[in-house]
């Protein structure tokens, strides 16, 4: 069984139509056998209301509020009440076309040692449409700064489409630091490329929302933060 784990702040404009398209996509392909987890951080919005009604009309559905703001945050707590066997997030956007969750359910199943799919915009086989050539910049940036920091192997470390076997995400989970923010997927990544987890780089086609939230040169300068401070931390780790 699959948790699709949707992190959400103030998303009452985009999340009931996320979620009706989401929801009968996954019932064709997963007959039933998945879980939808919104976990709602600190909306101050309908995010709530909308979320209560959707609860009725869908049984897959699970609703979790909590106050503290970050999709870090959001994340480690849905795992936390996670049961089910695959657990991962993506965006209420849908930015990954959803053709990804057939590739990645077709991917756990043929091989039971995979632990790790990620995918990638970057992969050679990905297809980017709509995306400004100054947001490319910024995230090619980043991901040249990862691998010449970290030796990063993966093409794309930032892409809102991570699925994980439930035991290898709860290991990472209890590595990893307390960071509240994005910067946390990034983190359980590169540990997870650390410790030599089979992880699959999984091409998407991947359409840019003009209407995202993120706020480029703040979240830039958040990354440059944590990365320093994670270097760090891998040094003390190494040397303990």
């Amino acid at each position: 069984m699959i948790n699709v784990v949707f992190p959400v702040l103030n998303e009452e404009l985009r999340l009931e139509k996320g979620i009706q398209t989401v929801v009968p996509f996954l019932s064709e392909h997963w007959m039933g056998n998945f879980q939808i987890t919104i976990v709602d951080n600190g909306s101050t919005d309908k995010t709530e209301q909308l979320c209560q009604q959707l609860c009725k009309k869908y049984n897959e559905i699970k609703y979790l509020k909590i106050e503290e703001k970050g999709v870090g945050v959001a994340f480690r707590y849905a795992v936390e009440q996670n049961e089910c066997e695959i657990i991962g997030y993506t965006d209420i956007d849908l930015s990954t076309e959803l053709e990804a969750f057939v590739q990645m359910k077709k991917a756990f199943e043929e091989d039971q040692n995979l632990e790790i799919v990620n995918a990638s915009r970057f992969n050679k086989k990905s297809t980017l449409v709509g995306r400004t050539k100054l947001r490319n910049f910024i995230s090619y940036s980043l991901i040249f700064i990862l691998k010449k920091m970290f030796g990063m192997k993966a093409s794309d470390a930032i892409c809102g489409f991570k699925f994980f076997r439930k035991e290898c995400i709860e290991e990472l989970m209890k590595k990893s630091s307390d960071e509240k923010g994005w910067f946390l997927l990034i983190e359980i990544l590169l540990r997870a490329e650390r410790d030599n987890r089979k992880i699959l780089e999984l091409p998407i086609t991947w359409i840019y929302d003009e209407n995202t939230k993120v706020k480029i040169i703040k979240t830039v300068k958040s990354y440059m933060k944590q990365m320093i401070k994670l270097k760090r931390a891998f040094r003390r780790e190494a040397n303990e």
